[in-house]
């Protein structure tokens, strides 16, 4: 078997994805064309781990207070193995433009669909952990063709969305340091090279950390924010003077006390973890189920009972899993956990006051997220807090659960920003 891999930091990629077109030294910022062809060797060899799992016995609980439940990861890997397209995700990457360029060492790959109403909005949108590209690929009709969809023409986005470094199809860091507030520096010049002079950002999950970062970074052209997870609210005490704030508090130690495994895994040793998340698909599947609990049941019903919630079918979910078993990116993305959270990150961190966000922020809280943010933290997050709302469905993975409600948020938050 090849090693899957991405755009190297010296633009050569082998394995699945592509060669780019090479840098030059005459332009080696060059936004170059990218497309996806996987081996069909590499997909025999997917089936062939999937069949050679070795399984634990069953959980002896009811619930996923184990761990991720032996019923819903035998019936992912038969449906992985004998009923899934694993050419889905190729095809459905191909049918969209991707490029990459080179960013401080790192080949960043991302999707740039422009919307056919020349007056659309430019944003950039981060996915996060663990999720990729693939979850926010049926929000991009919505977004890029609203008039399709309910909407307007001046509803219209032209659409940026980068691979975080080291997950997908962009090429891994060599080196430390490429934490959120790199991310964002990152994002502002790739919004540069693309010739966007007005522009707006969004994220959820890590991206939402970017997306705040940019926030804070003030570059030139960026007019405003969005978001769906306030990363702030993991940094110190909040108010818990209302009901909303006591059972967002309540949901937030929880979390630590319950729901932190990954999190402090891939922050402390994401090295361990990846010789696991490199070597079987069946282990990558379950670490990356095991995040939240409202995702996992969901994503359980839909495997077992074959029930989705939303568009969280059986199809999109295996969609992103595979990209990272293709990619071989389950440690690379892992690491970026220790950039941002781990002890050096933290002891560096210490004592640094970070600037406030200027700019417009628009902020929904969908019902189905780790806490259900109140309005109130999110103004104390935010001065400048423009837009906030609560929806009534729709969990972690907001633009992938829910594209089309996800849309109608976003041309609301910043609707107001395009004049």
């Amino acid at each position: 078997m090849s090693t899957p891999t991405r755009p190297t930091s010296t633009g050569t990629g082998t394995g699945t994805g592509t060669v780019p077109t090479p840098r030059t030294e005459a332009d080696p910022a060059a936004v170059r064309p990218f497309q996806v062809h996987v081996p069909e060797e590499e997909l025999a060899e997917l089936r062939r781990r999937i069949a050679a799992t070795r399984w634990p016995t069953r959980e002896l609980v009811a619930n996923r207070s184990q761990g991720v439940q032996l019923a819903t990861m035998q019936a992912l890997a038969r449906y992985w193995a004998t009923d899934y397209d694993l050419g889905r995700c190729e095809a459905r990457l191909n049918a969209l433009p991707q490029f990459v360029t080179e960013i401080d060492g790192v080949d960043v790959h991302f999707l740039h669909v422009r919307s056919r109403h020349e007056d659309a909005l430019p944003l950039v949108m981060t996915h996060g952990w663990p999720g990729s590209v693939v979850e926010m690929l049926d929000s991009v009709g919505p977004l890029t063709d609203p008039t399709a969809h309910g909407g307007r023409a001046e509803d219209a986005f032209h659409l940026v969305l980068p691979s975080l470094p080291g997950y997908g199809f962009s090429s891994e860091p060599t080196e430390l340091g490429w934490d959120t507030p790199h991310v964002a520096r990152a994002w502002a010049e790739l919004m540069r090279r693309l010739g966007y002079t007005r522009y707006v950002a969004q994220g959820g999950d890590v991206g939402a950390g970017v997306t705040d970062a940019m926030g804070r970074q003030a570059p030139e052209g960026l007019i405003g924010i969005h978001t769906n997870l306030l990363v702030t609210a993991l940094g110190g005490p909040q108010p818990t003077d209302t009901e909303a704030e006591r059972a967002a508090a309540d949901a937030l130690t929880v979390f630590r006390a319950d729901g932190f495994a990954y999190f402090l895994e891939q922050a402390t040793r994401p090295q361990t973890i990846g010789y696991g998340l490199l070597d079987s698909p069946v282990a990558l599947a379950a670490w990356m189920l095991d995040h939240d609990t409202d995702a996992y049941y969901k994503i359980a019903r839909a495997f077992v009972d074959e029930q989705p919630s939303g568009n969280l079918t059986r199809d999109h979910v295996l969609d992103n899993i595979t990209l990272y078993w293709l990619t071989g990116t389950g440690a690379s993305a892992a690491r970026s956990y220790w950039d941002n959270y781990g002890v050096a990150a933290t002891q560096a961190a210490a004592g640094r006051v970070a600037p406030d966000v200027t700019v417009p922020v628009g902020f929904t809280t969908f019902p189905g997220e780790i806490w259900r943010t109140p309005r109130s933290w999110a103004e104390k997050a935010y001065p400048t807090l423009s837009y906030f709302n609560e929806v009534d469905r729709g969990g972690h993975f907001a633009a992938w659960e829910e594209p089309e409600l996800f849309a109608t948020e976003l041309r609301a938050a910043f609707g107001p920003l395009r004049s």
